[in-house]
């Protein structure tokens, strides 16, 4: 392992792009559902049921394809590029319960929320995910699945 500070990365754009978009959603995953959770229990959600079903709605792969949805229009060219090819990667497996399209979108918001955790871009991270979450807007306890819509 290299000494390096992983909660405070800032990759060199070379050994961004040597990185997988898999291994981007990889890491992507974790970031996103990281924040989740912290903003679940930060709302007051205490008990383990509810901090677990809460977390449940926000990470499946509707509620993901429905967050990368809101975050659409906000997205730079380069961001937008991430999240298509996210989207268009080939996943190897595919949960029986998820929408086909919706998965490809969650792949898409997952890899888009690692690049950017792997480019030091905190700021950025903190401001698509507040609008992911629906700031501003009254959010639902539990959000509804939704398939994946098109990156343009």
């Amino acid at each position: 392992m290299r000494d390096a500070d992983y909660f405070n990365l800032s990759l060199p754009e070379g050994e961004l792009q040597q990185i997988s978009m898999l291994g981007l959603a990889h890491i992507g995953d974790a970031v996103y559902e990281l924040l989740v959770r912290s903003c679940i229990l930060c709302e007051g959600k205490t008990t383990n049921t509810r901090l677990h079903s809460a977390t449940v709605g926000y990470v499946s792969a509707g509620a993901q394809a429905a967050a990368l949805e809101r975050l659409l229009p906000e997205l730079t060219e380069e961001e937008r590029s991430v999240c298509r090819r996210g989207r268009n990667t080939r996943v190897n497996s595919i949960p029986k319960h998820a929408d086909i399209a919706a998965y490809h979108a969650a792949t898409a918001l997952e890899c888009l929320f690692g690049w950017l955790y792997l480019k030091g871009q905190k700021e950025r991270i903190n401001r698509l995910f507040a609008l992911a979450m629906g700031a501003g807007e009254e959010r639902p306890h539990e959000p509804s699945e939704k398939k994946g819509g098109e990156i343009a």
